[in-house]
């Protein structure tokens, strides 16, 4: 891809960035995406990365999933429309890409705002959804998790003409201090010679790998994103500091990167450039050199404009002019809220001229 690839994702989880709150009606919903695709496009902007599945809910008219509760307020009530059609349709008239992303295997939010729907995996199968923390995840180690999600991919990819499907860093979820992840079910069911920790990473591999067979599979068109946190591993490179997804998450996202499971990957570089343990430029040059047949576009985490300690304008776009020095024709905004502020759009309206 010649031209620059620049996104924004559009989050939908606990009201993020859209709908602005759960029950707003039907015309005031629409109106309010009008109104950030027009912002979209108007700042140069060319692609949309729309999560339609925050926590095994629905953003489009799915038969296996219900209705997402961020919607309406009650998981399973109809919304009166099909948001993601609606999102297409949208994007289509202003040159824009539309992405959807996906979260494989949360299952329920912390905030929750309605019992789940009768067609809820909770209530479905629910030996496979666990608790662990204010949250509930799907097992990953249970083959019926993969076959379910796959399952909704599939869906997706047949009944809507996307351009893309992405999916971020949450696998195993963020540990709890002092709380294991509560699978012994699963793994007791493992009979094989991997650690305990190392079937973990295999069971999210195989998901991987399998996602990205199945993208090609139904939509051979669209392209498959990643976007994992940031480090791959504390030390890599050298002075880098700070979560370890490898061992954390079980997510070992240089092994996607090189095996080429991916059209291109996002790594979360949510960091200033001056930052030392988490550098931008250190980290953004060694995720290109995993694998530099694929395009890395870095996540940029524009929406600490809004800190306590805010970020400036100013640092979002230099990062933008590190990526394109560095050869990243791309990068995507966390998230559409932050375009909306005044100084932000001014500074990223300059830029993208």
């Amino acid at each position: 891809m010649n031209k620059e690839f620049r996104a924004v994702w559009v989050a939908t989880v606990d009201n993020i960035d859209w709908p602005a709150k759960p029950g707003l009606p039907l015309v005031d919903q629409q109106a309010s995406l009008i109104n950030d695709f027009d912002l979209f496009s108007a700042l140069g902007l060319n692609a949309v990365i729309f999560q339609i599945r925050p926590c095994c809910d629905a953003f489009f008219d799915s038969a296996f999933e219900p209705w997402s509760e961020f919607i309406t307020g009650t998981q399973g009530l109809h919304p009166g429309y099909d948001p993601l059609q609606f999102a297409i349709e949208e994007a289509r008239k202003r040159n824009l890409q539309l992405h959807v992303w996906l979260n494989p295997f949360r299952a329920r939010f912390a905030k929750r705002l309605s019992p789940p729907a009768p067609n809820h995996i909770s209530v479905m199968h629910p030996f496979i959804v666990k608790d662990y923390g204010p949250f509930q995840w799907l097992d990953p180690g249970y083959e019926l998790t993969h076959e379910y999600t796959l399952g909704v991919v599939r869906e997706i990819l047949h009944h809507y003409e996307v351009d893309g499907l992405h999916i971020d860093d949450y696998f195993y979820p963020y540990k709890i201090a002092g709380q294991q992840f509560p699978d012994n079910d699963s793994w007791a069911l493992y009979k094989g010679p991997l650690s305990r920790d190392d079937w973990r990473r295999d069971n999210v591999n195989r998901f991987v790998e399998s996602l990205w067979k199945a993208v090609k599979a139904t939509r051979p068109q669209a392209q498959f994103g990643i976007s994992p946190f940031g480090i791959w591993r504390p030390g890599h490179p050298a002075g880098i500091t700070g979560l370890d997804q490898f061992a954390d998450l079980y997510a070992n996202a240089r092994l996607w990167l090189q095996k080429g499971w991916v059209d291109y990957y996002t790594p979360q570089l949510y960091w200033k450039i001056e930052s030392t343990g988490q550098s931008f430029p250190k980290l953004l040059a060694w995720w290109q050199e995993q694998n530099p047949q694929i395009p890395i576009w870095p996540g940029l985490f524009t929406s600490r404009i809004f800190d306590k300690t805010p970020w400036q304008p100013e640092e979002i776009v230099n990062q933008i002019k590190i990526a394109r020095e560095k050869g990243a024709m791309g990068h995507i905004h966390f998230s559409a809220k932050a375009l909306r502020n005044e100084k932000m759009a001014a500074a990223l309206g300059e830029i993208y001229k």
